[in-house]
């Protein structure tokens, strides 16, 4: 529904005799407009004189009488300087009288005003009932729309003859009213994704299909082109960008935090959640540079459940391209946009980190019971030396107790979640067994499940939690490859990279990364840096097994 906001307000002056009852029915007709009331049509043609207004509305019966049509009467000054179309119509549907807004019509909408006066006046009563004002719309073929009050004209109690007819243009509000339905369909077409179809997708894929959507509406619904598209990661307070078009290279390299001081427009509407238009960047000291010759911009946050998650930046080449308009549209697009985005990151990492906190609960309420079994198992066995069959029995348990373990992993890693099922057998493995490796991530199913695969297959591994300690194990001791998520805390996958390469040129680094962290934000400079490779998750086992194979393929192990 259109708001109020979207309707430039309307001014209405209202000749009333103060009767209560006649409100209701004029009060439903200028809701939401700016009333001015006078008692007498003396004191109306005054106020014409003094303002314009766009409609007139009367309480007085004797107002629109035959004599009005004559042109010489107060009443008619009245009809003659209203900036709406007025006539009168009798009833056969000919016009007996009209000022001049309503001359200046085409004669294909008086045409349709004629028609429906003259349907009114043959559905009004009889004489003896008072008739009311009815309202209708019109349009014409080339998309104006006006809404119409008739009042049938009822003279010495006599069956009403004549019609008179109050036209106002609405096509603007029809307009925006379309437009916004428009954007209300193009919303629903974002967040309508066949999970199927999306699960076939790579991460890459999945962002460049709601890219090339968003590109699609902005560009067809509101003639825009170029936009970012920031999510507010919450551990760091930082806005990270997952989708742009149009930018410029430097935006990717932006480090911009939710703050409403010193991070631009984007960082203020991401602490404030209010809307902000930018007319002119040259002189709004809030402006960060994002397209190359930006001269306007729009930024809204983007919404999910009433809390903001990112923010929907907009930017034109030309002054002043935003209005109030543009404003209530692209706040209404980027609510879709933060749907659309949760829908996609709810696929990729939701059953990873509901299963991961379910195993996570379950292995910290047996942990301690399971290091009871081993721990008595274990002393027995000591005790029991020479007694083999017990010994065996007692070696069973044990097994027992890790398999529940490595169950419990498994289950950790539910099918299509960011890892597959993970082997139990210890294959051999030339390329990997004996090779150090770090493995870096601030989440810790991620590093237990990368770490247990590659010990499983000879290398030996280590973990950081975050940017900071992985830093710093880098720094004290050599590794055979480095595999580190890129979104971290204190310090991000880009700046291990970085560490890595510094200390040792030829040093293998694999990046992580998942929805939700804009990949052209590190990887497209790690790459031409020499990065090794790029995993996407969800991935499989053997995905990467394949990556870590093919860097260290020819690399001798660290320290020899």
């Amino acid at each position: 529904m259109m708001t109020k906001s979207a309707i430039q307000t309307r001014r209405v002056l209202v000749i009333t005799d103060g009767d209560v009852s006649a409100r209701d029915l004029w009060g439903s007709l200028t809701q939401g407009a700016e009333l001015h009331e006078v008692r007498s049509v003396s004191e109306a043609i005054e106020a014409l004189r003094r303002e314009s207004f766009d409609l007139i509305i009367s309480e007085r019966g004797d107002l629109l009488s035959s004599s009005a049509a004559t042109g010489t009467t107060p009443e008619a000054m009245v009809l003659e300087a209203l900036g709406q179309g007025a006539c009168i119509v009798d009833a056969l549907g000919k016009v007996t009288w009209s000022n001049p807004a309503l001359r200046a019509y085409s004669t294909e909408l008086v045409q349709g005003i004629c028609d429906n006066c003259r349907r009114i006046l043959a559905e009004t009563p009889d004489a003896g009932t008072t008739p009311r004002s009815r309202h209708f719309s019109v349009s014409t073929s080339d998309e104006l729309y006006f809404e119409v009050a008739a009042t049938p004209i009822q003279s010495g109690g006599q069956r009403p003859a004549q019609i008179v007819a109050v036209a106002w243009d609405t096509t603007r509000s029809r307009r925006l009213q379309r437009k916004i339905d428009a954007i209300d369909m193009a919303g629903r077409d974002l967040v309508e994704l066949d999970v199927e179809d999306v699960n076939e997708l790579g991460v890459e894929e999945r962002l460049q299909l709601l890219e090339d959507k968003i590109f699609k509406y902005m560009h067809d619904l509101l003639s825009f082109d170029n936009f970012a598209i920031m999510l507010l990661d919450r551990k760091s307070n930082r806005l990270d960008i997952v989708l742009q078009h149009g930018m410029a290279d430097h935006v990717n390299r932006l480090d911009i935090m939710a703050s409403a001081e010193g991070n631009g427009i984007s960082g203020y509407v991401a602490a404030t959640g209010r809307s902000y238009i930018c007319p002119d960047t040259t002189k709004d000291p809030r402006y960060i540079k994002g397209l190359e010759r930006a001269r306007s911009s729009l930024t809204v946050p983007l919404r999910l459940h009433d809390q903001v998650v990112g923010v929907f930046d907009i930017e034109s080449e030309r002054p002043a391209a935003f209005n109030e308009d543009d404003r209530q549209f692209a706040e209404i697009l980027g609510r879709y946009i933060a749907v659309a985005l949760n829908v996609l990151d709810l696929l990729v990492s939701e059953r990873c980190t509901v299963a991961g906190r379910l195993v996570k609960d379950v292995a910290g309420e047996i942990a301690a019971p399971l290091n009871d079994i081993l721990a008595n198992a274990a002393a027995l066995i000591e005790e029991y030396i020479g007694h083999d069959d017990l010994r065996r029995r007692l070696g069973a348990i044990c097994d027992h107790v890790s398999g529940i373990r490595r169950t419990l992993q498994e289950v950790g890693q539910p099918r299509g979640g960011v890892l597959g099922r993970t082997s139990t057998e210890k294959p051999s493995d030339p390329t990997l067994n004996g090779k150090r490796v770090l493995v870096a991530d601030d989440e810790e199913i991620i590093r237990e499940t990368i770490g247990s695969v590659l010990t499983n297959y000879g290398c030996e591994v280590e973990t950081a939690s975050d940017g900071i300690e992985a830093v710093a194990l880098i720094e004290a001791r050599p590794y055979d490859l480095v595999i580190a998520d890129i979104k971290m805390p204190n310090k991000n996958g880009y700046e291990v990279f970085a560490t890595a390469r510094d200390r040792d040129p030829n040093r293998p680094v694999i990046l992580i990364t998942g929805f939700g962290y804009d990949p052209n934000h590190s990887i497209v400079r790690a790459r031409r840096e020499g990065l090794a490779a790029v995993l996407f998750k969800p991935f499989k086992v053997d995905q990467l097994l394949e990556e870590v194979r093919c860097a260290l393929r020819g690399r001798p192990a660290a320290g020899s």
